[in-house]
């Protein structure tokens, strides 16, 4: 990395930093409360480790490849590690006992698999849920109605520890901000909460980013995961 290349990322986490903190503080939050995840995809080890350096405390990573060569750079030295992307089961064994929470857990075959794994290395597996508060066709997740039996069946199992929620809504309307989405799925983590399932904790509610993290906390999100904001727009090669 150039020198103003490092200025220029260390203004951009100041600012996004400093975002978040106004937003929980406008909605009568404590800005401590809220978990900033910088969404490292296609930066390089060098980038991610200069990012910790000016404050970043959680890496989510989007892809199980990337993730397992930056590790062995040694990339995310010091900091928390999350995976954030789609996960196939034939690649969770890559992520168990390098990664302290998945947050995309989309299926009870997936929390099953994860479960699986985890329970031959020994390891107690953080994992949000990944509910399809959209109901989009080409994502993944959990539709709302599918959710309790979900969280029953998983719950079940001693190697995994539900930890709360996650949402990808569908893209953010520039007015409404994706209120109608974050503030229905407040309301499922709430239930969720008052029901008091043995082995869930909801201690996180995960959603919100570049475009909309602002909105997400104002209405109840305490883990946004911001990319773009942070380091810039990705430059994807050409098919």
């Amino acid at each position: 990395m150039t020198e103003l290349e490092r200025e220029m990322l260390k203004s951009r986490i100041d600012a996004v930093r400093a975002q978040v903190e106004q937003a929980a503080v406008k909605a009568g939050r404590n800005p401590a409360e809220i978990t900033l995840v910088a969404a490292t995809k296609m930066n390089d080890a060098e980038r991610v480790r200069f990012a910790i350096e000016c404050g970043i405390r959680v890496c989510g990573e989007n892809r199980v490849q990337e993730l397992q060569e930056k590790y062995e750079q040694n990339a995310y030295r010091d900091t928390d590690l999350h995976f954030i992307g789609t996960l196939q089961t034939n690649k969770v064994k890559f992520l168990i006992g390098k990664v302290s929470l998945i947050q995309s857990v989309s299926s009870i075959r997936l929390g099953q698999a994860i479960a699986k794994e985890a329970a031959k290395q020994g390891i107690r597996q953080d994992i949000l849920l990944e509910v399809n508060i959209g109901r989009e066709a080409a994502k993944s997740g959990i539709l709302l109605e599918d959710l309790p039996d979900t969280l029953e069946i998983l719950a079940q199992n001693p190697a995994l520890h539900i930890r709360g929620l996650m949402a990808i809504p569908p893209i953010a309307d520039q007015t409404t901000k994706n209120l109608r989405y974050f503030d229905e799925m407040h309301q499922v983590f709430v239930d969720i909460l008052t029901k008091k399932y043995d082995n869930v904790n909801m201690d996180y509610l995960s959603m919100g980013m570049t475009n909309d993290f602002e909105a997400a906390i104002a209405c109840g999100s305490n883990m946004v995961r911001i990319g773009t904001a942070i380091f810039g727009a990705r430059h994807y090669p050409a098919v």
